[in-house]
């Protein structure tokens, strides 16, 4: 495939996730303005964190003089489902340069990560794909948050028109688009519930790791479980 058709793909595959993208960016950066931080700030914490749940995180605990051991400790428990995500796409990563490699998984998130967990199924993963993908996501991030930071009040709360829900439905089509019968079935039941029973008694960011874990341990045992089940072939004589 050429390097034309590359982009095109991948350019199609992120746009539903950038246009999702697009309230919560707005959002962002307004609560940051309300939290004191400058156009300017919240534009380099964009760049060099780009995690919207570990910024929406660093911003909730923000304070003066900022809490830095709470600030590491949530961001990077937040974050740290990137380490699976990275070890999950690195094989598919073999055309790319170490340099490509470190760049795009660096700006790696979680959109961007599904869909190339998607293609990989039937496409080899190529540098041209990956960046069509990353580099219009970053951007786009990049100057909502920005924007958000600069109009702030004026945006008022996107919750009003259900622009929260932006995210929640596009992670819902991805998950559809995995589908693969009751190993999915479990692990997604099982991730959903520890999720939710940790952000209800622990609060964030225990949550993520919660639904991390037992979405694991879930897979791992409905897969086990499966493959038991299956009838085994006798040796051919």
């Amino acid at each position: 495939m050429s390097w034309t058709n590359e982009a095109r793909a991948g350019l199609n595959d992120i746009w539903p996730a950038a246009l999702a993208a697009v309230p919560i960016g707005f959002l962002f950066g307004a609560l940051a303005a309300g939290k004191g931080l400058s156009p300017l700030e919240v534009f380099a914490m964009s760049a060099l964190v780009f995690a919207g749940g570990a910024q929406f995180a660093a911003v909730e605990l923000w304070a003066s003089p900022a809490p830095i051991l709470a600030l590491v400790f949530s961001t990077a428990l937040i974050n740290a489902r990137h380490i699976l995500m990275s070890a999950s796409l690195a094989p598919k990563l073999s055309g790319f340069s170490r340099t490509q490699t470190f760049l795009g998984l660096y700006y790696m998130a979680d959109e961007n990560w599904a869909l190339a967990e998607k293609r990989a199924r039937t496409h080899p993963i190529t540098p041209v794909y990956w960046f069509a993908m990353a580099i219009p996501f970053v951007c786009l991030w990049l100057l909502t948050s920005t924007t958000g930071a600069i109009i702030g009040a004026a945006l008022g709360d996107p919750k009003r028109y259900g622009a929260d829900f932006a995210f929640t439905a596009l992670f819902i089509a991805l998950v559809a688009a995995f589908w693969k019968g009751r190993v999915t079935a479990w692990t997604v039941a099982s991730a959903g519930i520890a999720s939710a029973l940790a952000y209800r008694f622990a609060g964030p960011p225990w949550h993520v790791l919660a639904g991390a874990l037992s979405g694991l341990a879930a897979a791992w045992i409905a897969a086990g479980s499966e493959a038991a089940a299956q009838p085994c072939e006798s040796p051919a004589e």
